[in-house]
C-alpha cells in the first residue's frame, strides 16, 4: 500500500525556516511526480510546489517562489520542502501527495492530478 507520512512542522517566528519531510513507501519513489499542498484556516487547499519523478524539474506557486525549495531524496524515499523567510501567511497544514500517474497529464500543481495523500503536518508562523 502507498503510504506518505509528513513530519517537520511546528511553530516558528516570522522570518524563520523549517524543513518538512515526507517519508514514502509502497511504490517506486523515483517513478512518480510528487507535490506539497497546503491548507490555511478557512481557505481552500493550495498547490505549493511539485517535483518531477527524477527530481530534475520543479515548479512553485508565486506566493512561495524564491523562499521554498522542493526536493526528492530518492535514496531515502523522502520528499522535502525547505521553507525560508516564513510569514504568518504561510501558516497552514502542509500535505505531501503522489500523482495518480507517473507524470500528470494536466498542470502538475493541480491537486486533481494527485491520488495519494499524507495526513498533513501543521506549520504555524507567529
Amino acid at each position: 500500500d502507498v503510504q506518505l507520512v509528513e513530519s517537520g512542522g511546528g511553530l516558528v517566528q516570522p522570518g524563520g525556516s523549517l524543513r518538512l519531510s515526507c517519508a514514502a513507501s509502497g511504490f517506486t519513489f523515483s517513478d512518480y511526480t510528487m507535490t506539497w499542498v497546503r491548507q490555511a484556516p478557512g481557505k481552500e487547499r493550495e498547490g505549493v510546489a511539485y517535483v518531477s519523478p527524477g527530481g530534475a524539474t520543479t515548479a512553485y506557486v508565486n506566493a512561495v517562489k524564491g523562499r521554498f525549495t522542493i526536493s526528492k531524496d530518492t535514496a531515502k524515499n523522502t520528499l522535502h520542502l525547505q521553507m525560508a523567510s516564513l510569514s504568518p501567511e504561510d501558516t497552514a497544514i502542509y500535505y505531501c501527495a503522489r500523482a495518480a500517474l507517473q507524470m500528470p497529464t494536466g498542470s502538475p500543481l493541480d491537486q486533481s492530478e494527485y491520488r495519494y495523500w499524507g495526513q498533513g503536518t501543521q506549520v504555524t508562523v507567529s
